[in-house]
């Protein structure tokens, strides 16, 4: 599905935040939001992951948001190490929600997952939470906890590569077997953490979920 899109800056709670929006049809069942990985690692809105992850959910003609956190890009702010990028997650949702009024869904890569989770796992306003590239092993000596999701009924994806540096299939397996049903975790042959090689089989793995859980087709 082709669609347009606006770029503009959302009025974040450190500054404006730089944000694009593909635009959806005026049939949409619901808008979503994909985060990126971490900034102080060159994770942009333009990441190819969360690139793939914005055509898969956009596909069904959902209205899709990226923005750029706090201190990335043309972003004002600093870097919050995960902590005010949890009200950049708030803000990117309020403005989906004012703007479309539809059910959301939240998806991340990395960083973005680990933030946009936290942000999103309890909000009524969230449907389906899409996990990519979870980073359940410790990262740059950085451990994130996901125990929220432990009692988290909203249908949950998670996709890793099998060869990913910061989830191996076993301590993803672990991690994700504690969280609360349902969810289901994709594990792509052959694919690292940024699914190098892999990215088609990623947004396959999405798409078909989204359109298992909800019955659509993707727009022709």
């Amino acid at each position: 599905m082709s669609s347009s899109i606006q770029s503009f800056f959302l009025e974040g709670p450190a500054g404006r935040l730089e944000a694009l929006l593909n635009r959806g049809t005026s049939d949409a069942t619901h808008a979503a939001l994909v985060a990126h990985p971490h900034p102080l690692f060159g994770g942009t809105l333009h990441n190819k992951v969360v690139f793939n992850a914005m055509k898969a959910l956009n596909a069904f003609g959902f209205p899709v948001l990226r923005f750029n956190f706090r201190g990335t890009g043309l972003s004002e702010g600093k870097h919050d190490h995960g902590n005010g990028e949890l009200d950049d997650i708030h803000k990117a949702l309020d403005w989906l929600h004012q703007e479309f009024s539809l059910p959301l869904i939240f998806a991340g890569f990395s960083f973005g997952a680990a933030v946009g989770l936290r942000a999103s796992y309890a909000d009524a306003r969230v449907d389906a939470l899409i996990g990519l590239g979870l980073p359940v092993a410790s990262v740059n000596n950085r451990n994130y906890d996901f125990s929220f999701l432990r009692n988290c009924p909203k249908p949950k994806l998670f996709v890793s590569g099998k060869f990913d540096q910061f989830g191996s299939p076993a301590q993803l397996q672990q991690a994700v077997a504690a969280f609360a049903e349902p969810k289901q975790l994709i594990l792509i042959t052959g694919g690292d953490h940024f699914f190098e090689g892999h990215l088609p089989e990623m947004r396959t793995s999405v798409e078909a979920w989204v359109q298992r859980l909800f019955q659509l087709a993707p727009k022709p």
